[in-house]
């Protein structure tokens, strides 16, 4: 079901989680690399541009409706920012939208560039 056609009730009725979890990279790895979940960045724009996951949607304000619109409610959704606290806002934000699924990546993007620095991309040539 698209977030477009749940109603409110049925947001709050059909939730499997009522927060959500903290995973660490070695989680987020997996699952993104076993395709299990989508991983969201919401640092800003120039830290985003600077590197990121590849395969990672870039949520911002902007984004987000885009975001909703692609991305169905049972669709879990890692959610990533610089150190691992700002995307815990993010992601009981979106668990609050009806998402279903919803994890705050421990440690953030700084994590992830230390554990998996081969696995970062760039918007610009280094």
């Amino acid at each position: 079901m698209r977030a477009s056609e749940r109603t409110q009730p049925e947001q709050q009725k059909e939730n499997t989680m009522d927060q959500f979890e903290c995973i660490n990279v070695e989680e987020a790895h997996q699952k993104m690399h076993q395709g299990t979940a989508v991983l969201v960045d919401i640092r800003d724009p120039q830290s985003f541009a600077m590197g990121h996951t590849p395969g990672a949607f870039h949520l911002t304000n902007d984004t987000l409706g885009a975001f909703m619109r692609d991305n169905d409610f049972d669709t879990p959704v890692m959610v990533m920012c610089y150190h691992g606290n700002s995307s815990k806002g993010a992601a009981q934000y979106l668990i609050q939208q009806g998402y279903d699924a919803v994890y705050s990546v421990d440690g953030g993007f700084d994590a992830w560039h230390r554990h998996f620095p081969a696995e970062v991309e760039y918007a610009f040539e280094r």
